[in-house]
Formats: C-alpha cells, sequence, structure tokens
C-alpha cells in the first residue's frame, strides 16, 4: 500500500515549477516575474526570440545560476539548494554539441555514465539500448568526427539518457539539421514521451512545437506573454485562414485585398491575408497575372511573429 502511495504522490508532484522568477544582469531584467508549471509527463515548449530569456531560464532550473528572486523546483526539489541531487534525474541536450573528439561514440556514452555515479559495467550494459536507441549502432567505435551532424545530435541526446532520467531538458535539438535528421530526432522524442518522460524544449522551429508540445510558453524580454496548447493559441490568437502573397505585390492588388481580409501584414515581399473566408481573396489572385500565392491553415508561426513581431532580432 505504501509503495502504492508513493507512487501516486510521485505522479502528483510537477516536475518543474518556477514562481515569480526574476534574474537581471546590469540592471537589465532577463527573465521577468516568470511562472510556470510543466506537468510529469508532458512536453512543454518554451520559445521566444533571441535574448528573450529562455538560455538564463533554463539554466536557473539547472542551478547553474541563482535567481535574484523567486522559487523554483525540479522533480519537488528546491533549486538551487538541491540543485546536484534535482540534476541526478535530468538529461540535458545543449544547444551545442560538447561530446569529446577524443572518444569514440561507445566511449562517449560510457565515460558520461560515470558522472551519474553509474559502474563501468552499468554503463557498459546501457550502452548497446542507447545505441539502437540513436541509429548509431553500426557507428559504435567510430570517432565523433567521422559522425555527421545529425549523427552528433542523436548521440548528444542518447548521452543524456545514459541515467535513465525523469526529464529531459532539450535546448534548440534540431537546429542545423536536416529534414530527415530533424523527423528522427522527432520520433525519438515521441518514444520517449510514450516512455513517460517530461520533456522541456526549447527551439526556434514551431513546426517542431506544434507537433511535440502538450503546452507551451512563449517569453519575450523575459515575461511570460502567452502560454497553453498550440491549438488553444492559434485558435484565440488568430482564428482564420492565411493567404500568403509572394512576390512584389503592387499597392493595387495590396488595396484589392485589404477588404476581403481581417488584416494584412507585410514581411519582406510578401503579403499575409488573414481571412474569415479564403474565397473572394482566391478568386481575386486566380485572375491576378504574375501573382503565386499559397491558402493554408494558421500556423503556431503566425501566433509567435503576432505576438513577438516580425523585425529581425539580434
Amino acid at each position: 500500500m505504501n509503495d502504492s502511495m508513493d507512487s501516486i504522490h510521485a505522479m502528483a508532484v510537477p516536475a518543474i515549477t518556477l514562481s515569480g522568477l526574476d534574474k537581471s544582469y546590469d540592471g537589465r531584467p532577463v527573465v521577468d516575474d516568470l511562472s510556470l508549471t510543466v506537468a510529469t509527463g508532458e512536453c512543454f515548449g518554451l520559445l521566444g526570440p533571441n535574448g528573450a530569456g529562455k538560455t538564463t531560464t533554463l539554466r536557473m532550473l539547472l542551478g547553474l545560476v541563482t535567481p535574484d528572486s523567486g522559487e523554483i523546483t525540479l522533480g519537488g526539489l528546491e533549486i538551487p539548494r538541491f540543485a546536484p541531487d534535482a540534476r541526478r534525474r535530468v538529461g540535458v541536450v545543449p544547444q551545442f554539441d560538447n561530446l569529446d573528439p577524443d572518444f569514440t561514440v561507445r566511449e562517449n556514452l560510457e565515460v558520461f555514465g560515470r558522472y551519474f555515479g553509474l559502474s563501468a559495467a552499468e554503463s557498459r550494459r546501457r550502452v548497446p539500448d542507447l545505441l539502437d536507441f540513436a541509429r548509431l549502432t553500426q557507428k559504435a567505435d567510430a570517432r565523433v568526427a567521422q559522425l555527421s551532424g545529425g549523427m552528433k545530435r542523436r548521440l548528444t541526446l542518447a548521452r543524456a539518457l545514459i541515467n535513465d532520467p525523469d526529464l529531459l531538458v532539450l535546448d534548440e535539438p534540431t537546429t542545423g539539421l536536416d529534414p530527415q535528421a530533424r523527423h528522427l530526432i522527432w520520433e525519438r522524442l515521441k518514444s520517449l514521451m510514450t516512455a513517460g518522460k517530461t520533456i522541456l524544449l526549447t527551439t526556434h522551429f514551431m513546426e517542431e512545437a506544434e507537433r511535440l508540445c502538450h503546452r507551451l510558453c512563449i517569453i519575450d524580454g523575459g515575461r511570460k506573454i502567452a502560454e497553453g496548447t498550440p491549438h488553444a493559441l492559434i485558435a484565440s490568437e488568430i482564428g482564420c485562414d492565411v493567404v500568403e502573397v509572394f512576390g512584389e505585390a503592387d499597392a493595387a492588388t495590396r488595396a484589392a485585398l485589404e477588404p476581403l481580409s481581417l488584416r494584412i501584414e507585410t514581411s519582406g515581399e510578401t503579403l499575409f491575408c488573414y481571412v474569415r473566408d479564403a474565397a473572394p481573396a482566391l478568386a481575386y489572385l486566380q485572375n491576378a497575372p504574375g501573382v503565386r500565392y499559397l491558402h493554408r491553415p494558421a500556423n503556431l508561426e503566425d501566433v509567435f511573429l503576432k505576438l513577438t513581431g516580425r523585425e529581425m532580432r539580434d
């Protein structure tokens, strides 16, 4: 009975809680009154433009940076007070691969296991399953320099699993990968969620967040500006279809589309027409010579750009 009750209690404890988190550098707020909760077993996305405070938030969560104020718990443990204990149950995939180039694929996994207190024999026992998971069995004895970018990323993910963590923290896990490698990573992450792992994901790929995340939070300037499921955010913030018009649309084209649209936004040479009923806009565009266009449902990228703007961030 006690084991059963302990199990139920463990499932009820959130994987992550951030409450009123603040961090400033040189008087400039980087994280500003940020609060969120990540449930055990969910994939939660932390999204924002460059400089929004995502990396600082992750570093505070892992006890690597001390917040100015606010509270953090990781697996029910207070951070930073119990950060070393909490990190034993966490696997981290950093934004940039930090594999040891002097080791083989197999050795990178075995040595990393020792950092978590695994015996050499236990590390070796876990490696074959991780190699299979990452589809790197045939590369077990290859040096890191011999791996493609996608292989390195899969090895970094496999390495993060050597301690069988409860929580995976993934910082832009598919940046720089080709579509095939990205889809393979997505497949592997979905299998981890099926196995009950909790995932905290930062990404600039809105399709990635829309595919993987149960819920997400968008931050900008260190503050939370939206939170919810991808579907709910798309419905509440956009709530209509989008017609994209490519190329240098002239003033007459824009003038004709404006009364047919809820609003029009311009980014470079593309017009984004937000429409309840696409038929009138499409009828006009079909007869407009030399115009290319695309009609699609709204997506998470539309939400992100609406809330954070289309201008470039340094």
